[in-house]
């Protein structure tokens, strides 16, 4: 009898990928399919299509259940032992939506194991493109949206975010609005993550409470559909979406096409999937008071959280391996290009150099304070390069080191401030999670555990939202039981210390924390405002 395992999937934006974990959680199998190079008869470019009005974009769905058939096909070549796989889970890129067809749960349940899964669904859907989370054409169904809810901050206590164009009930709306035939000929609308677990389910997949509460749908208090957001969004909306469950829950056996096609174990279980967000919380294994940060092209920030306070900016979504918590996330557009841009300018391109000069500063920068926004920031809605000194008086440059701590300091003073404003508390536990391309660089987590006053571990998090999902997949199986999370992957790896707060960083940053904050509201985009210049 071979030893059980579990599968993670992750069907991102680009590509579809899977993990496979035996009972010590080792990685005992690893693949992907990429979208544009594996399946260039859909002619995406990064998965998607942009179209003309550079707004809307969107991924062909049947691409996603060929990506499935060519990598469940590719396993079964290389011998993969599908019958020893107890449970799955898996994860879909946030906020992307999906149309079935009347009629279009026959086919799936009874789809021919002699056939490719793409070929008996090629038909089933009334979009044949889904709508994505790189979509921002939605804007007057936004604001329709806050309108009919009494405004950004009533729909962010109701939903645990403002009108997002990205949002899935926002671009529902759209394809009601604008091709009401094709929204009445649709008899299920999923979410990329609940569609996928409908494909291995051969049935319509519920949606789990996390990816759910990212679609300004869901009140995230009672964790049921809020009526007036779904009335503002489009008529009969309940009945498309079905009932929202919770992310551990055990949806069923594996649909029998699998057991026959490629020999899994008809007791094989299918637990709920989720978004790539918060799949990622579980494969990172963030616990309460913890904050996971991701230092990339765009920075991201995630955290455990117990009392959320949704606010117009960043987003509380239900925890997805706890359902009585929740999770906050907030997204900073002016992440690692910024920090390579300065570092050309101020240290010769070299990272060495920029390390060197955080080191030769102070923490708290002798009271000069920066923001710096290439681009048109998200949290907070900012653009341009802002100088302080320590009277507040704003200042047309800095000496190339003071440059390099105020933009270190500044992201993250900045990513603090957004964090509590959102609800999170540092707690005597609370550690930081780093990962992405700048938690190679000790100096620059140096400053974050001084600006956070915790300490900093590091994550080999290579397919997090995949590990996570694998995970999961475990989880679920015990869930009922009270087992956590935490329980289920004590085996897994620990984090790595990599540094400490420096001794007297909480005094120096606690006074520089409000002055930041204060100085924030002056640099809040404002058309008529000249301090756009650099």
């Amino acid at each position: 009898m071979a030893a059980p395992c579990y599968l993670g999937w992750d069907f991102s934006t680009q590509q579809l990928k899977v993990i496979a974990i035996d009972e010590q959680l080792r990685v005992i199998y690893e693949d992907n399919v990429h979208f544009d190079k594996d399946l260039p008869e859909f002619k995406t470019q990064g998965g998607v299509y942009i179209h003309s009005d550079r707004l809307t974009i969107t991924s062909p769905v049947l691409m996603w259940v060929k990506a499935l058939d060519l990598i469940l096909e590719k396993m079964k070549s290389l011998g993969f032992n599908f019958s020893q796989v107890r449970a799955l889970s898996g994860a879909g890129q946030q906020h992307g939506s999906v149309y079935w067809k009347k009629g279009s749960v026959q086919i799936l349940k009874n789809a021919s194991s002699e056939l490719p899964l793409h070929q008996s669904l090629k038909a089933c859907f009334s979009v044949s493109n889904s709508p994505i989370w790189m979509d921002s054409s939605t804007a007057s169904q936004c604001s329709a949206l806050e309108k009919a809810v009494g405004g950004a901050q009533h729909l962010a206590s109701i939903t645990g975010s403002r009108a997002y164009e990205r949002f899935t009930g926002n671009q529902i709306a759209k394809i009601y609005s604008q091709n009401p035939e094709v929204y009445m000929e649709t008899e299920r609308i999923s979410l990329v993550s609940s569609f996928a677990a409908s494909l291995f389910l051969g049935a319509y997949a519920p949606i789990d409470y996390s990816d759910g509460s990212g679609m300004n749908l869901l009140q995230i208090w009672k964790k049921v559909w809020s009526v007036s957001c779904l009335d503002a969004c489009a008529p009969g909306l309940e009945e498309k979406l079905g009932c929202p469950v919770p992310s551990h829950s055990v949806l069923g056996p594996i649909s029998p096409y699998y057991s026959q096609r490629y020999g899994f174990s008809r007791d094989c279980k299918i637990v709920a999937f989720t978004g790539d967000n918060p799949a990622s919380l579980a494969g990172m294994r963030l616990q309460e008071g913890d904050i996971a940060i991701s230092l990339g092209t765009s920075d991201t920030l995630f955290l455990w959280i117990q009392e959320p306070t949704p606010a117009l900016e960043g987003h509380i979504l239900c925890n997805p391996v706890d359902s009585q918590t929740y999770m906050a996330l907030l997204c900073f557009k002016n992440g690692s290009l910024m920090r390579e841009r300065i570092r050309d300018d101020c240290a010769s391109g070299s990272w060495d150099e920029f390390s060197k000069a955080l080191s030769s500063t102070v923490a708290g920068n002798n009271g000069n304070l920066g923001f710096y926004f290439d681009v048109m920031e998200i949290t907070p809605e900012a653009v341009g390069i802002h100088r302080f000194n320590r009277d507040n008086q704003k200042v047309s440059d800095f000496p190339k080191e003071v440059e390099i701590r105020a933009l270190i300091e500044g992201q993250f003073m900045a990513k603090r401030i957004h964090a509590e404003k959102l609800g999170y508390k540092v707690m005597p536990r609370t550690r930081i999670l780093a990962t992405g391309g700048a938690s190679h660089n000790k100096k620059i987590l140096q400053v974050l555990s001084d600006v956070f006053n915790a300490p900093v571990y590091t994550i080999d998090t290579a397919n997090s939202a995949c590990l996570g999902s694998a995970y999961r997949a475990i989880h679920g199986l015990v869930a009922e039981m009270n087992v956590s999370l935490a329980d289920v992957v004590k085996l897994a790896p620990e984090p790595r210390l990599a540094v400490t707060p420096t001794a007297g960083a909480e005094e120096i940053y606690c006074p520089l924390l409000k002055r930041y904050a204060e100085l924030e509201q002056k640099v809040v985009y404002n058309p008529t405002s000249s301090c756009l210049a650099k």
